[in-house]
């Protein structure tokens, strides 16, 4: 049997065509001297493939580039890169197969998307539900409604520090991870190679194992009080009741399918409500099909689109993860779990990181480079869409109807952040201003011409015309990006 070269995110069983096959996986170290990637990323992947190579009949190789490795005929499943996909095509005796990891495939995507103006999730998700059977009772949707996020919006309850869900089970470090750890501080040390962030412990599955443990504690503990507050935060609690299951979906240890199974069951089960359930299936069947497909299907020159003219780069605060240099309370507590952890859950990441890049005008591209070196989950193909044109707008549109720009009442709604911090939501001007409260306007007023066809920005421009104090806004945010110092 051919055997089948395996990329470090596909190390799952539906990555093989029966459970025998050989495999082959390579670490490279070119791809770390590539790119500053959290330490904690690169732990994570070194030991996923490293855990990898102790089952079955696999050749584990460390070269410094792929195509060093590269010396019998192979089979491999589509790389999530193009950059993988282009190295793929030009080596000798490579079959390229199909991709796999996914829901949909790309010619149902295409069928789907060809001909329509606007690509949105909610209309592929839908889609996605009823080709593929799920949280379906017949022709309708489980409940009688597609969308359930009316429920899921719910701020933090009052009074508390932490959401009364249990933690998930302890990931047990081993002589592998220890291996890892050591050759990781060798690089640093002898070969020039850099990281991001803080060294710590393992906090993510390495193993299909350790995945499958995860999975089915979330479906039995943690989804039954998922979706209420999912959209919420607390700063005592980053990890609220989300599942923590990308990073393992990501490296291939687990099927997004049977993710998506095991949480419907729950819902079928009476053991978690619809809302929930939907809200998890909404963010695995939709959101993460959707980025990837349109990674493939959006032109390769997507990542460089800047539709806003955001031309600002990033401070060194930001890039350099020095939560420590921030006093607003949101940004530097977010900050620091990526430092910490190379994780927080997605509203921090869209509504407090996103949404302050987006407000200052940075660079798109080199805001999802950031995402995607930052984060134990990021990938290129992640970030692409999810940055590019939805957390930055920077496609004017073509798939997000409008920007996801809020202000310091937002985040006072949704999380405890603002109790405590030196700004205060509700003001705009002058020392106490909330950095998200005049970065807001200060956006909708820098693009003002580029928004006002949206018909969902009406009702904010028409608020920006109304403010009396816009010119002292502009020049204290003017004067504030100019020192590109942390808030």
């Amino acid at each position: 049997m051919t055997r089948r070269w395996l990329f470090a995110d596909q190390l799952g069983p539906h990555f093989l065509d029966t459970p025998g096959q050989p495999v082959l996986l390579v670490e490279s170290k070119a791809v770390f001297r590539r790119r500053a990637f959290h330490r904690q990323k690169a732990h994570l992947v070194l030991s996923a493939l490293r855990h990898r190579a102790q089952q079955g009949d696999v050749r584990l190789v460390r070269a410094e580039t792929y195509a060093e490795a590269v010396n019998e005929p192979l089979t491999v499943c589509h790389p999530t890169s193009r950059a993988a996909r282009g190295l793929v095509r030009r080596l000798p005796g490579v079959e390229l197969l199909p991709p796999r990891g996914f829901v949909t495939t790309p010619d149902e995507f295409v069928s789907w998307a060809n001909g329509r103006d606007h690509l949105r999730l909610e209309d592929f998700y839908r889609y996605a539900r009823r080709h593929h059977d799920v949280l379906m009772d017949g022709a309708e949707p489980a409940g009688g409604r597609w969308n359930l996020d009316a429920d899921n919006r719910e701020p933090p309850p009052r009074g508390v520090q932490r959401l009364d869900a249990p933690a998930p089970p302890a990931i047990v470090e081993d002589e592998i991870d220890e291996q890892v750890r050591a050759d990781l501080d060798r690089w640093e040390r002898e070969d020039g190679i850099t990281f991001v962030g803080n060294d710590g412990p393992r906090l993510f599955p390495a193993t299909r194992t350790e995945a499958l443990a995860r999975l089915r504690h979330f479906v039995t503990y943690r989804l039954p009080v998922f979706g209420p507050h999912e959209d919420a935060m607390l700063a005592g609690d980053p990890l609220m009741a989300h599942s923590l299951l990308s990073p393992a979906i990501n490296l291939g240890l687990l099927d997004p399918l049977e993710v998506i199974e095991r949480a419907e069951q729950a819902y079928r089960e009476g053991a978690a409500p619809l809302a929930g359930v939907e809200g998890f299936v909404r963010q695995i069947l939709g959101w993460r099909d959707f980025v990837w497909h349109l990674y493939w299907y959006f032109e390769p020159e997507y990542r460089a689109v800047n539709e806003l003219h955001a031309r600002k780069q990033l401070p060194s605060w930001f890039a350099e993860l020095d939560a420590d240099a921030v006093e607003a309370r949101c940004l530097s507590d977010v900050l620091a779990g990526v430092r910490d952890r190379g994780w927080v859950h997605h509203i921090p990441r869209l509504m407090v990181l996103g949404n302050y890049a987006m407000q200052r005008g940075w660079r798109p591209g080199a805001v999802a480079d950031w995402f995607h070196r930052s984060f134990v989950d990021g990938y290129e193909w992640v970030m692409t869409a999810n940055v590019v044109g939805m957390s930055q707008y920077a496609d004017g549109g073509r798939m997000s109807s409008k920007p996801y720009a809020a202000g310091g009442a937002y985040l006072h709604r949704m999380s405890d952040y603002c109790g405590g911090c030196r700004y205060d939501p509700k003001v705009r001007v002058g020392d106490d201003a909330c950095p998200f409260t005049a970065g807001y306007w200060s956006f909708l007023a820098r693009n003002e011409a580029a928004l006002t066809g949206n018909h969902r920005m009406r009702q904010p421009l028409q608020g920006l015309r109304r403010l009396s104090d816009l010119d002292a806004l502009l020049k204290q945010e003017d004067a504030r990006n100019f020192r590109s110092s942390a808030p």
